[in-house]
């Protein structure tokens, strides 16, 4: 059989169909990336333009307002915590630890009531579930095994707060929550030192904890400014007549064993 004969054309117009499908794809392939960046939320920047709200003291993002709730929420039960520390420490440090606790965070919970109220935040009246399992263990042990419980259970928790309030400082934008951050920074550092000078403090398993984040986040950010009551002290006591809280750190009398188990 004699091949048939090609229709005049054809060729040409099957090889333009083709070159008009491959740029119309062509086209369509920068066309959608295009739209779907536009179009999409969960930026770094949309997040912070949505969770951040005006103040008169300058703009309050979904950060700030986590922060705040976290200083609330150390001192619910922070400062419990020293308080106790001062009765049941086994060593001179560890009680005087404890009196930083307790002078630090009437202080700080005294700021955190004032700058909520400024902001018309509200602010919680207990403290989470994670701390009052912390609270627990505190409660029912005893002896050195109370003091590595109370050097290590503080200590992580203020490292966790640590670089939030590094993160807030470096980049809120609301004067009210940068002077709070100032505060918060001196005391937790003030903290942190005095509970490392106990010698309880097991810097390997903090390390460890630290890197795994098994430690969960205290809450989650709370809702934006709206009317609220003023939140009840964290504790009945009397704030310290000094502005900022210091004193001067004795040193452990001799260094515990760095594991409960071995006392």
């Amino acid at each position: 059989m004699r091949p048939r004969p090609p229709v005049p054309g054809r060729g040409i117009l099957s090889g333009t169909g083709l070159i008009i499908t491959g740029l119309t794809a062509t086209l369509v392939a920068l066309i959608v990336p295009i739209w779907s960046y536009a179009d999409r939320s969960g930026t770094g920047q949309d997040v912070l333009n949505a969770e951040t709200v005006s103040t008169e003291y300058g703009p309050l993002s979904g950060l700030d307002r986590e922060f705040i709730t976290k200083v609330r929420l150390a001192g619910l039960w922070e400062l419990p915590a020293g308080q106790q520390a001062q009765r049941k420490g086994g060593t001179a440090a560890v009680q005087t630890a404890g009196q930083h606790l307790v002078e630090g965070h009437a202080f700080l919970d005294e700021r955190v009531r004032d700058v909520a109220a400024k902001l018309s935040l509200s602010l919680p009246n207990e403290p989470s579930e994670q701390q009052r399992e912390w609270l627990g263990i505190l409660d029912s042990a005893q002896g050195a095994e109370y003091d590595w419980q109370f050097a290590n259970l503080l200590r992580l928790a203020h490292g966790k707060v640590f670089s939030v309030v590094a993160q807030v400082r470096a980049s809120t934008r609301n004067t009210l929550v940068r002077e709070l951050a100032n505060d918060a920074n001196t005391t937790v550092l003030d903290h942190i030192t005095v509970l490392e000078a106990t010698g309880y403090v097991d810097f390997d398993a903090l390390a460890r904890d630290m890197a795994d984040g098994s430690t969960p986040p205290l809450t989650r950010s709370p809702a934006p400014p709206g009317p609220v009551t003023d939140p009840s002290p964290a504790i009945p006591v009397t704030p310290s007549p000094v502005p900022t809280p210091t004193y001067t750190l004795p040193p452990a009398a001799s260094r515990p064993p760095t594991n409960a188990s071995e006392s």
